[in-house]
């Protein structure tokens, strides 16, 4: 495993020292981090297009942050991802991640959304980046609670869909050696690991089709996030280490009563401040040979984002696994061939 890592994408805005890529890196680094995750919708950190169809330019990309001390783990296409696949429902609320020419046209719209996958995969090949993040998109999820009753078949309807728009994405990503990581995540049709799996189903197990894995997320859903790495620990090929919390009430639960996220009973919260087993998740990934990067996501309701991110790097160096390279108990074994015959009794 690499790392401690960070996603840049809750700290960049338009004041300094997040305002360019060259120093939020230096900040970064200065915090005890080694390499950064780069959101590609923010054109203070990366020109995608540009990425796409210049090994100069990424070049020159992966120079800056080395220069400041980190290097880059993967790209993300968050919110271009999500705008794959959108009910009608969230038409003009995902409006605000297109840019202005396509919004108000949906069609348009999710056409711009592949391309900007395709131009990630080209991008991620040349930045040498073997990941890439992403959302897989919605059309089912405004009927996650089944009542009113699912008609028959609307769930399939909608997954073949999903797989059938994915499907020539994941062909790209193939095309250049990158993997699709999709993060399992609310609001998300693939939110959980049945999900994932009718998901895989419908694009014929393609081999590019992986997982970004974030506990936070399935404590707010009450899911077994040890067993989830268990299951799936051969899909994982990225890690977003966020904490968080389920405190359920006598008046409020996993659904939240549409209260704001300080008030909510499940809550993202800063690194050590959650109930995440970090030690077991560690162990997990560490005992399955993951060799991805561990990468802090800050979003706390409460934290500030730069004591969050100064508290995070040492935190996950912490819990970072060197994996053993000899059995504790060599010492006391044997290496006469005909032992184990001894032994059993059969010379």
């Amino acid at each position: 495993m690499k790392g401690p890592a960070v996603f840049l994408a809750q700290f960049m805005s338009d004041a300094a020292p997040f305002d360019t890529l060259p120093s939020a890196a230096r900040w970064m680094a200065d915090a005890g981090y080694v390499g950064v995750q780069i959101p590609t919708w923010d054109s203070r950190c990366i020109d995608l297009k540009q990425a796409a169809e210049s090994q100069d330019y990424c070049d020159e990309l992966a120079g800056t942050c080395r220069e400041a001390g980190v290097e880059i783990t993967e790209l993300s296409t968050h919110l271009q991802g999500q705008l794959v696949a959108v009910h009608p429902a969230y038409d003009v609320a995902f409006d605000a991640f297109a840019p202005d020419a396509v919004k108000g046209k949906p069609d348009e719209r999710q056409k711009w959304a592949v391309e900007q996958l395709h131009l990630a995969a080209k991008a991620s090949r040349r930045l040498g980046l073997k990941a890439h993040a992403t959302f897989s998109g919605a059309l089912a999820w405004p009927y996650l609670y089944p009542w009113p009753q699912r008609p028959a078949g609307l769930v399939e309807e909608a997954f073949g869909e999903l797989a059938k728009r994915w499907r020539p994405i994941l062909d790209a990503f193939e095309e250049q050696g990158v993997d699709l990581a999709y993060e399992i995540h609310p609001g998300e049709d693939l939110h959980d690991g049945v999900t994932f799996e009718r998901f895989l189903a419908g694009v014929d197990n393609h081999p590019r089709a992986n997982i970004l894995y974030d506990p936070s997320h399935y404590v707010l859903q009450a899911l077994d996030y040890l067993s989830f790495i268990d299951i799936y620990h051969e899909r994982i090929r990225m890690f977003h280490v966020k904490d968080a919390e389920l405190n359920p009430t006598g008046r409020s639960g996993v659904y939240g009563g549409f209260q704001d996220w300080v008030d909510r009973p499940g809550r993202f919260r800063s690194l050590g401040d959650g109930q995440v087993d970090f030690g077991g998740i560690f162990s997990k990934l560490t005992q399955y040979g993951y060799e991805g990067w561990a990468v802090l996501e800050w979003e706390c309701c409460l934290k500030h984002p730069e004591d969050g991110a100064r508290e995070g790097a040492p935190f996950i160096e912490a819990h970072m696994i060197r994996k053993a390279d000899k059995a504790f108990d060599d010492f006391a074994g044997g290496s006469d061939p005909g032992l184990n015959r001894k032994l059993l009794g059969l010379t």
